[in-house]
């Protein structure tokens, strides 16, 4: 048996690696624009961690005690300047 592989088994390797290689993660805008389409939804945002994260990756100064119903509104306005 060779070690060698045949051209098929070449492309269904790399065929196989675009597949499985994880595509890179949203950026803040996108993480955004994502929570206040769900909010706008009908959803409701559970993890004001994440809320605050997000917040402070478009630039945003949050306080840990900020109402999120104040954050996210701040986020929105964030997202129409952008």
């Amino acid at each position: 048996m060779s070690t060698n592989a045949s051209p098929l088994s070449k492309r269904t390797l790399l065929w196989l690696k675009a597949r499985l290689v994880a595509s890179k993660p949203p950026g803040p805008e996108q993480r955004a624009r994502d929570l206040v389409a769900a909010i706008d939804a009908g959803g409701l945002p559970l993890n004001p961690a994440r809320v605050n994260d997000i917040a402070r990756q478009l630039g945003l100064e949050v306080s840990v005690k900020a109402p999120m119903p104040e954050t996210i509104e701040r986020i929105r306005s964030a997202l129409q300047r952008a």
